[in-house]
């Protein structure tokens, strides 16, 4: 039996009224990217989606054309009116493939923290069921309420908050529209409401969803979900390089600062192995990170003898292990200007020449950046401060992907001269970040803090 295709249809026609935004919420930029781009980005790269439909509204239409030119989103075939009400999106996607044997798997735009196990889940289930919806048990209690007066407690055992996907056979959510419209009375909230209500017969199975796959709605939900992307981070763990970015790798320039010693060498080792061209700038060779005319000058050098820069990487740092009233100032500065400052002057001066390669740029965080830990006040802050700096400059750059290496403890000089000896299947070795950081430095992600884990 010829599988069925899966169409994602992701439903972009909201204008904002709620956000109080002058743009639709789907268009706003969140983590490097617009809101829409992330959820696009899911589907596109889900192995069992065979074709993308947007239902955008008619004015924002050029919009969702640009980023799909710009994203080279292969699977997105259709770009369709929406209309008034949300069914009415619905609607414009039945119609579109109404002669064809597809599943429709119907998303909101502005949930682009779904993740492909929900998508996964919800095509295994369309096996056996011509409905599903995805929910999450609710954690508060419920009050039905009348005339400003509780009437009513419900079991909250027994209910669930409803996100999406919701996914259907289309001969299924075809039939039960058809039903609906025939209703004078008819007045949608969703999808599997409609389903629902118009085919009792019809049973609609459940997936479970998860907390982080919220919507935006509100102005309070941009923060959030901003968040929520630093701590979903992408996840390396550091194992292998492809042949295909090995072979990549061959005769591409870059510059590695901080790299005498720890992850950084290490990187220069594989470049080195791989035919590429490494250069190292560090204090041993006289580049201090926070001199923008020393990381100017050096820089300068490699584009004149080598015609290019492909790729520039930032691990200078240092860590002062002490508490902040135990530091010198002159301490405190060195260490802001040498963790912070100097990733500000790499990414500014590197900008000219990455631009004209349509290269990348990698800068280094800690798990510290999450939340401040005691004697970590400036090394945390300052990697903190890193996180930001990624995020915004992947909004300010369209032609350099710049991204933040998160690894966890790392057996490099560094940690040794601060914490001694510890035990090596407990730390990562620095090959393995290294490793991690090249497949980084080749992906098309911007604005991504990537963790790399034992």
């Amino acid at each position: 039996m010829q599988q069925r295709k899966n169409i994602a249809v992701i439903l972009a026609g909201g204008k904002g009224v709620r956000l109080d935004e002058q743009r639709p919420k789907q268009l706003l930029k969140i983590a490097g990217k617009k809101v829409i781009e992330h959820t696009l980005e899911v589907f596109e790269q889900h192995p069992e989606i065979h074709e993308i439909a947007v239902v955008s509204n008619v004015f924002h239409i050029s919009d969702v054309e640009e980023i799909a030119k710009v994203n080279n989103f292969r699977k997105l075939k259709r770009i369709l009116n929406g209309g008034a009400e949300r069914y009415d999106s619905s609607l414009s996607a039945i119609n579109a493939y109404m002669d064809q044997d597809v599943n429709l798997i119907f998303h909101d735009a502005v949930r682009p923290l779904v993740n492909h196990r929900i998508i996964s889940d919800c095509i295994e289930a369309l096996k056996d069921f011509n409905a599903v919806d995805v929910a999450i048990k609710t954690t508060d209690t419920i009050i039905q309420v009348q005339d400003s007066l509780i009437d009513a407690i419900p079991n909250r055992d027994f209910l669930y908050n409803g996100q999406t996907p919701q996914a259907f056979h289309i001969d299924t959510i075809k039939k039960a529209y058809e039903l609906a419209l025939q209703d004078p009375n008819f007045r949608a909230t969703d999808d599997c409401g409609v389903v629902k209500k118009y085919l009792p017969e019809e049973r609609i199975y459940v997936v479970s969803g998860e907390q982080f796959n919220m919507k935006l709605t509100y102005k309070e939900d941009v923060f959030l979900i901003d968040k929520l992307f630093q701590l979903k981070s992408s996840v390396d763990k550091g194992m292998s390089l492809s042949e295909e970015v090995t072979r990549m790798l061959k005769d591409r320039v870059i510059v590695v600062f901080g790299g005498s010693y720890g992850i950084g060498k290490e990187i220069l080792e594989i470049c080195k192995s791989s035919s590429a061209i490494g250069y190292c700038f560090s204090r041993a060779n006289n580049v201090d990170v926070s001199s923008h005319e020393q990381v100017s000058k050096a820089l300068e050098e490699v584009y004149t003898k080598e015609g290019k820069i492909d790729f520039v990487v930032n691990t200078a740092a240092i860590l002062d292990k002490q508490s902040l009233t135990n530091m010198s100032y002159e301490d405190i500065i060195t260490s802001i200007n040498v963790n912070y400052l100097g990733s500000v002057i790499v990414a500014k001066e590197s900008f000219k020449y990455l631009q004209r390669t349509k290269g990348s740029l990698l800068l280094y965080t800690s798990s510290s950046y999450t939340r401040g830990r005691s004697l970590y006040s400036i090394y945390s802050s300052t990697k903190a401060a890193i996180v930001n700096l990624v995020q915004a400059l992947s909004e300010e750059w369209s032609d350099i992907t710049i991204n933040c290496i998160n690894p966890e403890r790392t057996k490099t000089p560094m940690r040794i001269k601060n914490f001694g000896n510890e035990a090596d299947n407990s730390l990562l070795k620095p090959e393995a970040v290294a490793i991690a950081s090249i497949n980084t430095l080749f992906s098309d992600k911007s604005g991504q803090v990537i963790d790399v884990k034992l």
